[in-house]
């Protein structure tokens, strides 16, 4: 279990915060280009606790900015996005994408003090679909982290967003979880529901895999290794990339292009972010959807609203028990939930919005969970103390070179070298990527 003070670290997420403030050192996904058109309608955006309207100039450059204008804070959602800026409707003062004050419409000329005047806005940039935004110090901006999937083509790739009532952290740590495969999504199944050739047959029928972990400079990964008695093992190798990522195993190693992100909203909703070819979406749900109950594909949004929480929320929510199917649940499905995704949604949101890790009795089987936690704790009181992450200065360079998934390995080897192995034969996408700033 947690500490009440660590949980405290791990789950608030404003500016002043340790854990706020750790955040605030990278790169954050915060917007599909889709949503943003050029001289468009004003996006609301909530980011680590901070309210923020988003929207794309004339030009087609993106803004990301405290939605309070700087001369009375009146909202700049009610703005008007025209001309190469966006404009308050209050009082008429103009401002570019980079929070330059460009017009004091209601101010006589010779008392204009546009100059300084500026609106807290943040760097932005974007890469094959996905606009990010950088909210530390504006003037140490690293390099995006060129994650594998975020540098296919936008025409490769599949890129979801779901809003998630509860803290980052929970739906971090629910990706991080390996074992609750074979109960809350296999539970029904067995070896027989497989074909002799299906990975998937080693996670439901060995439930109780052994755990190898490495703490690495931009996070940590770790191994469940699996045996059916024979002279081969079934490896599962999963990443958690600073600050919020993960990379979780659905696919073949050879082909697991995915990155997934669990982005603070506030202290008690996050983004869950999901980047991956279109391929391999996953493979793993395409092998059993229509052998079991609960494997349907896809998500069934609810009406966008216009409020902080009102983009990417699904119609199947803790408010209508995910709409859970109890005759299924008898007959047909471990959870009576249709959805893998949705599955894990309903069990994580289902703790509340921040749990009480202190009631927690944490076993040999969370071994990810409990590093994961500790590498950030450790990460966000350094920076407190004054100690940069090594990730903050090498992410750029490190993160091309790691990919999650699974793959067979003869017993006894030693894991890392066999992960490394397999990364070899299936080398890198490369990508055509382009990020402007």
């Amino acid at each position: 279990m947690a500490s009440l003070q660590d949980n405290e670290t791990l789950t608030r997420v404003s500016a002043g915060t340790p854990m706020g403030d750790l955040m605030r050192q990278y790169w954050i996904p915060a917007a599909k280009s889709s949503e943003l058109t050029k001289d468009g309608d004003p996006v609301r955006l909530m980011l680590l606790g901070e309210k923020l309207v988003a929207f794309r100039d004339s030009n087609g450059k993106v803004g990301i900015m405290d939605h309070r204008c700087p001369h009375r804070c009146a909202s700049l959602f009610f703005g008007r996005n025209e001309e190469g800026g966006i404009r308050c409707v209050y009082h008429g003062w103009k401002f570019d994408a980079d929070g330059n004050c460009t017009d004091m419409a209601n101010v006589p000329p010779h008392q204009d003090f546009k100059h300084k005047v500026h609106a807290k806005a943040y760097k932005t940039a974007e890469r094959n679909g996905l606009v990010w935004v950088f909210m530390g110090d504006q003037s140490k901006v690293p390099d995006l982290p060129p994650f594998e999937a975020n540098l296919l083509p936008e025409s490769e790739v599949n890129i979801w967003f779901v809003m998630r009532e509860c803290s980052y952290l929970q739906g971090l740590e629910g990706d991080m979880d390996t074992t609750h495969l074979g109960f809350l999504h296999y539970g029904l199944l067995k070896g027989t529901d497989f074909e002799a050739s299906a990975a998937q047959r080693y996670t439901a029928v060995n439930k109780t895999p052994e755990f190898l972990t490495k703490t690495t400079d931009w996070g940590y990964m770790y191994a469940a290794v699996r045996g059916d008695g024979s002279d081969e093992v079934h490896m599962r190798v999963s990443q958690f990339v600073m600050p919020f990522w993960t990379m979780p195993p659905v696919n073949p190693i050879t082909k697991n292009f995915i990155a997934r992100a669990w982005v603070p909203m506030d202290d008690t909703h996050h983004m869950f972010v999901h980047i991956v070819h279109k391929d391999f979406d996953p493979l793993a749900r395409k092998l059993l959807e229509g052998r079991s109950a609960g494997f349907k594909l896809g998500f069934d949004y609810a009406p966008t609203t216009t409020d902080w929480y009102g983009r990417f929320n699904l119609k199947a929510s803790m408010a209508n028990d995910f709409l859970i199917d109890r005759e299924k649940q008898r007959t047909d499905s471990f959870t009576g939930i249709d959805g893998i995704t949705l599955q894990d949604f309903a069990v994580v949101e289902s703790m509340g919005g921040i749990v009480d890790r202190t009631m927690e009795h944490l076993a040999s089987s969370d071994a990810a969970i409990a590093q994961t936690r500790r590498v950030l704790i450790n990460a966000a009181n350094g920076l407190k103390d004054g100690k940069r992450h090594p990730s903050m200065d090498q992410q750029a360079a490190q993160v091309p070179h790691i990919r999650g998934g699974f793959f067979q390995a003869p017993k006894g080897g030693d894991w890392q070298k066999l992960y490394e192995e397999q990364i070899e034969r299936a080398p890198f996408q490369v990508g055509t990527a382009q990020a402007a700033e």
